[in-house]
Formats: C-alpha cells, structure tokens, sequence
C-alpha cells in the first residue's frame, strides 16, 4: 500500500467516526428494534416498556480496535409522559468515552379510538459524556509538545431533542443531537469543534394488515452534519413473519456517504465514498428479543477485511397499554 493510499485509509477512517460523533455513535441500532436509542421522542411510545442491551466489537483481526455498549430503558408514565435512560460505554483505540442520559417524552393521541395508533411525540435527553485521551503508551522519544504522556479526560453536558409521529403503519422521526456547543479540553479546537450538531430524519412504512402472516417495512435514515456539511443516507428492508411463539424478522440496509475521498490508483485518480452493508436478523419470542446485525464495509480500499459484529438484546414488559394498537407497526406494537 503506498502513501496516497495509507492517506485513503485514514480518511475514510475519519469519515466513519465522524458519523460515530460524539456521544452515542449513529450504527444501526435502530435497524435491531432500538429506536429509542436514536431518538428520545420515543421514550414510552410503545405499547409495552422495552429494555435493550447492545455490545458492538469491530474488527476482531485488529487491536484496539473501536466496541461500543449501551443499556436502555424507556417506559410510559401516564397516559402522556414517557421516560428512558441510557448508559454507554465507546472505545476506539487511544480514545474512549462513557456516559448516560435521562429522557422524558410527551405523547399526543389524535386517535378516533383506542384502538387506532395517531400520536405526535416530542422527546428531550439530557447527558453526561467523559471522553477519555490515554497517552500512557505513547513513545516518549517521539516529542510533541501536546502529547503529556498521561490518561487525559474532560466531561461536558449536552441535550438531543427530537419529534415522532405514528400513525397507523407509518412512522416518521427528527432529532438533533448535541444542540449546545461544548468544548473538551482534551482536543484542540481545529481537531475536535465545538460545534457537534448532527441532524437525523428517518421514516418506515410498514406493508401489510394487521395479524398477518408476512409483512414487509422498507425505511430510511439520512444524516447531516452542521459544520462540516458530511450526509449520508440508509436505505433499508425488513421483513416480518408471524409465528406461533412470536415473530421472526430479518432485513438489509445499505449506508452511503455523500463526501469521499480521492486516491492514486496507478496512474489514475479514482474516488470512493464510504459504504456499508448491513444484515440483521432477529426474532422475538415471548417478551424476549435477540438481534444480531452484521456491517460490512465495500470498496476499493478498506482498513480490513473483517466486518462489524453487533448483538441486541431485549426485554418487553407490560406498561402502557394492554392491548396492541389495531395496526402493523413493529416499532410501537
């Protein structure tokens, strides 16, 4: 691999976790029943209290290589109110940051009955983010002014707010995350701004009645980042099959980058944008709910050949409502 191409690497590197940002990374979570983790408006709006477990490890060929935790709860309070709190865990490296949020949310229902499902939600988080710098195995003979040599940290707060709405089979979701500008002593502002706002838009369509046997939802998700202007956009399929014992569901979403990066192959400049596939697949039996999800990157030139691991674990409990909604809706059903 030559120097241009080593420099490929790196940027796209960047761009990945630049789209990881700070606080909780934007993975596909939300692709694995998770929707709560992305965005706070959903904090109770299902029909049942969900708790979720997710650990994520990347690259098992490599050391230090970048893992993720988190460990959710969200529940309705009321007939209006929703709550929910996260803690995570995310290394990649030198690098690493802890944390936790506390959500509450506000449900509206326009439904002509109990039975329909027609609800404008707004949500707001709350967090606390240690970010984590450890210079300890730095090579001391090669001086830099800016390297100490120690475990350096500095925690901020910052607030996620964002909107759903649901109405029968078909969901849509806003959410800016990081609305206040924060700075963390441990970067320097031209390699870590203060400026960290992301804006994030997703909608589903689930297709299929209510009961059925077989029901499919195709959904998307686009991102865009404020200050450095990087987009990107899921596309994504899930299929649904009703069993015996519960439900049994599968999908594949595709992630795109809008910006990429140019590199010297040969003699020829060529470009390449970011790109992922991800498989999932999951099955809810009971109250129980197990995911496992698979990213893999393409392109020309990737940092390894190993893929993204992630598993999901859940838990529904009574809360709510008794009954489900007279809809084919997997995100609040």
């Amino acid at each position: 691999m030559n120097i241009k191409r080593t420099y490929l690497v790196l940027a796209l590197l960047i761009s990945q976790f630049a789209f990881s940002q700070d606080g909780i990374p934007v993975y596909a979570d939300y692709f694995a029943d998770n929707l709560y983790l992305l965005h706070p408006s959903m904090a109770g709006a299902a029909s049942h209290n969900q708790i979720r477990l997710t650990a994520r490890q990347q690259w098992f060929d490599q050391n230090e290589a970048p893992n993720l935790q988190t460990l959710s709860f969200n529940a309705r309070i009321g007939d209006r109110s929703g709550v929910g709190a996260i803690v995570f865990n995310d290394k990649n490296g030198f690098h690493s940051q802890t944390g936790g949020y506390l959500t509450y949310a506000h449900h509206l229902m326009f439904s002509r009955s109990e039975a329909d499902l027609n609800q404008l939600s707004f949500g707001v988080s709350a967090g606390l983010i240690q970010s984590r710098l450890d210079e300890t195995q730095f090579d001391p003979n090669d001086f830099d002014p800016i390297i100490a040599g120690i475990i350096q940290s500095s925690s901020y707060f910052n607030i996620d707010a964002g909107l759903s709405y649901n109405f029968l089979n078909f969901s849509g979701h806003f959410t800016i995350k990081n609305l206040i500008f924060q700075s963390r002593d441990i970067f320097t502002e031209n390699f870590e701004p203060d400026n960290q706002r992301r804006y994030v838009f997703s909608a589903a369509y689930t297709i299929g009645k209510f009961g059925a046997r077989w029901s499919y939802e195709p959904s998307f998700l686009f991102q865009w980042i404020e200050r450095t202007g990087e987009q990107g956009i899921d596309v994504n399929f899930k299929a649904y099959r009703t069993m015996d014992f519960g439900t049994l569901w599968g999908g594949i979403s595709y992630r795109r980058s809008f910006d990429g990066a140019e590199f010297l192959d040969g003699t020829e400049i060529s470009d390449q944008k970011l790109q992922y596939v991800t498989p999932v697949l999951g099955v809810n039996y009971k109250q129980f709910m197990f995911a496992y999800t698979y990213s893999y990157q393409i392109g020309t030139i990737r940092f390894s050949n190993g893929g993204f691991h992630q598993i999901t674990l859940g838990y529904d409990f009574l809360g709510g409502r008794p009954e489900p909604y007279d809809c084919n809706c997997p995100a609040i059903n």
